[in-house]
């Protein structure tokens, strides 16, 4: 490998194998797409290997390039720390792109203020999410992920996590739906009206479904989606009845024209963590950042 690489190639090394392609790389970076090319073209050539051959419509990292990953990574957040006062670390001269793994539903209620708290403390830093998808270990490894927010636990001693708040569902319909005009539905109500149900893998049946069986009752549901924002959403502009989490729930009431309710039988609550691998635990922009994401979750 050549050693008069800069560490502008080594971030577009370190993006290209994240994104597994030249736009994703470039967005993740804020390049232009020409100029992540032509920084390819200088990686293949330092290091005397293609690092990435096509496969589809995307890239697909070398033997070479998969060794390389840990070790540029590990080069780029050494540069990071000294580039970092820790004891003067201020947030208004961070610039950095933190990618966020986190769920549509949870994404629409946090980030909001997350995003406000950026702009006044951090104009110069961006916050990326990205959507659920394999919620494994390695992408925190290896850094493609900075910080993980959702339900699952990740379960793996190298990784760090902290609870950020707890959560039940409740039930969400249009303020003209009869049961927005209900104090108080009973289980019999919500089954007289059609639903609107969320599962990523299109399941018909949730918890809400288990309580009703129990009662010997059973709900309709007409429609599938795979997130509670768009569950959320069909029940605005429709007769449905959708089940979402209550912060959600509240997040659309108070701009749509929706009313929530508590639902009449126990169901399971959620627990929302943060999670991060334990190499940036003591990093001062990514404690930096957890406050913010704790903060923003209040």
């Amino acid at each position: 490998m050549a050693m008069d690489m800069d560490l502008n190639l080594l971030r577009v090394f370190d993006a290209l194998v994240a994104e597994g392609s030249v736009t994703g790389a470039a967005e993740r970076l804020n390049l232009s797409i020409p100029a992540t090319s032509r920084a390819l073209g200088r990686l293949r050539r330092a290091m005397g290997d293609p690092i990435f051959v096509r496969a589809g419509r995307g890239l697909v990292p070398t033997p070479f390039a998969l060794r390389a990953a840990p070790q540029v990574r590990s080069l780029l957040e050494g540069a990071q720390g000294l580039l970092i006062d820790r004891k003067n670390f201020e947030p208004a001269e961070l610039e950095r792109t933190f990618v966020i793994r986190i769920n549509e539903g949870t994404a629409a209620s946090l980030t909001p203020a997350l995003v406000r708290r950026f702009a006044a403390e951090a104009p110069n830093a961006v916050i990326r999410c990205v959507g659920e998808g394999n919620e494994d270990v390695d992408s925190l490894r290896n850094g493609s992920i900075d910080l993980d927010i959702g339900a699952d636990p990740l379960p793996s001693s190298d990784v760090c996590s902290e609870i950020l708040y707890r959560e039940g569902h409740v039930g969400l319909v249009s303020k003209s739906s009869p049961l927005a005009r209900t104090a108080q539905p009973t289980l019999a109500q919500l089954c007289e009206h059609p639903h609107v149900s969320t599962s990523r893998r299109g399941r018909t049946h949730g918890p809400i479904d288990d309580a009703l069986s129990a009662v010997g009752m059973r709900r309709r549901v007409i429609a599938v989606v795979a997130s509670p924002v768009a569950a959320a959403l069909m029940a605005a502009d429709s007769d449905l009845v959708a089940l979402v989490p209550e912060r959600l729930a509240r997040y659309f009431a108070a701009r749509l024209d929706v009313a929530w309710f508590a639902v009449p039988t126990e169901l399971p609550a959620v627990t929302i963590h943060q999670q991060w691998h334990g190499r940036l635990d003591h990093d001062p922009a990514h404690k930096w950042l957890r406050e913010q994401v704790r903060e923003a979750s209040v």
